[in-house]
């Protein structure tokens, strides 16, 4: 609770917080609308693919002319990663495989990274944390965004004395949603495609928060950030509003619906006839957590929190997450203290692209979002089995068979480009994780295996 006394102290010396921003997206625009309201942190350089762009984005979130004039706007990411003049790399691409690039640069040249790009996390974080702690510097999910927010839950129980048995977040979800496309995503928004244009929202952006595959994404990586299992069927997205948490998420053994105590799951604001759930959590995240004890027990309802019948079970929410507006506490967390915002500590869950509709071999794959997948979660160990090719890597793929809807694309089943250095660079690390992350299965962690 002292990051803003941290960061007065580097104004005092002179010593701004110096950052690299790479994607000027909706994630990036919103971080830097914060920048020029705090004292201490400075934009170094952002990196974008059409840096005028950028420049559009600051102008837009009201940056004055002579910051953006102090400011260096380039699509060369790796020479803004290289300048000696910056401590923190925020990664904020959403490509899964220019994350890993800049990751592994930002690590070379001795700076943290903050990895927005929650694909590049599910794909390979594992292994790219541990190369961070080997390199001595920080690898930390983005504050703001709701893995890191719903590992900050887990640690707050944790560290309480409480057993979690649940954590995840809340999200608009129907079975049929599986088959949604970006054809078809903005009906399902209340919004026609032209509205949707005209706002500036990208239809596979919308589409895998839509589909499921941005909830498993993020649950991979709760998972493999707290050690959380995954449920053995994927996602089940039970309907359940704030005051339900405690008694729909525990185990089915207590009259819940989960496998067991531990797990991550999402929410969904709908009931399934489509209705809305009563105080629903479709913004925020949660921590479902058990007492110890039974006084314990007794100062949960003097305190009046949301219990299960038995009074054992209670929960803590936080409603609403404000995604990049937020990013401030991984950046000075890392720059500040030398500690992440919740990390990937073990290989737990992962992500397997799942079939759409059938799909004929000679088909190219369109990954994240699109037509053709989905993304559902698996355990880890299960996904390492299966040979389930990550949904990270399902973009561009050519099939090699036929796949019949609902069913997992393995890797026998694709030709993957390795046209480019960074497809190759994201095919060989996540190669690399699943040799260094397929040992023994210990109390729901994959751990590494002895190299």
């Amino acid at each position: 609770m002292n990051l803003h006394h941290l960061l007065a102290q580097r104004v005092a010396a002179e010593k701004p917080v110096r950052v690299v921003l790479i994607g000027a997206g909706k994630f990036g625009a919103m971080f830097l609308a914060q920048a020029p309201h705090t004292p201490g942190l400075e934009i170094a350089a952002i990196a974008d693919l059409d840096p005028d762009r950028a420049r559009a984005a600051c102008l837009g979130v009201g940056w004055p002319d002579e910051s953006i004039e102090a400011t260096d706007f380039t699509d060369d990411a790796l020479a803004a990663i290289a300048r000696a003049d910056a401590e923190i790399v925020v990664e904020a691409t959403g490509n899964p495989a220019f994350g890993i690039v800049h990751a592994r640069a930002a690590m070379a040249c001795g700076k943290h990274v903050v990895m927005v790009n929650v694909e590049a996390d599910a794909l390979a974080g594992p292994l790219l944390a541990e190369e961070a702690r080997r390199a001595c510097v920080v690898y930390s999910l983005a504050y703001g965004d709701q893995p890191a927010l719903t590992a900050e839950l887990v640690d707050w129980a944790r560290a309480c004395g409480f057993r979690v048995v649940a954590a995840g977040k809340g999200t608009k979800y129907l079975p049929f949603y599986h088959t949604v496309t970006p054809a078809t995503v903005w009906e399902h928004y209340g919004l026609t495609e032209n509205e949707a244009r005209d706002a500036g929202m990208n239809a596979r952006m919308f589409n895998s928060f839509l589909d499921g595959t941005k909830s498993a994404i993020e649950m991979a990586a709760i998972a493999n950030a707290t050690g959380l299992d995954v449920p053995d069927a994927g996602l089940g997205f039970p309907p359940c509003g704030v005051d339900d948490l405690p008694h729909i998420l525990r185990p089915r053994s207590a009259g819940g619906v989960l496998d067991r105590a531990g797990m991550v799951e999402v929410v969904s604001s709908l009931e399934r006839d489509g209705r809305p759930v009563f105080r629903d959590l479709r913004w925020g995240v949660y921590v479902v957590l058990e007492a110890p004890n039974d006084y314990a027990a007794a100062c949960f309802r003097q305190y009046g929190l949301k219990t299960d019948a038995s009074g054992r079970y209670a929960a803590m929410y936080k409603p609403y997450h404000l995604i990049g507006l937020e990013l401030n506490i991984s950046v000075l967390s890392a720059a500040l203290r030398g500690e992440p915002t919740g990390q990937p500590r073990g290989f737990l869950g992962d992500v397997a692209a799942i079939a759409k509709r059938p799909l004929r071999a000679g088909e190219t794959l369109d990954g994240e979002g699109g037509y053709t997948v989905w993304g559902r979660l698996m355990p880890a160990e299960a996904s390492l089995q299966a040979a389930a090719l990550p949904i990270g890597l399902a973009h561009h793929a050519r099939l090699l068979r036929d796949v019949a809807a609902g069913e997992t694309v393995r890797w026998a089943d694709v030709d993957l480009p390795a046209h480019d250095a960074a497809s190759r660079t994201a095919i060989d690390a996540r190669r690399c994780m699943e040799r260094r992350f397929a040992g023994a299965h210990h109390g729901g962690t994959v751990v590494p295996a002895m190299v």
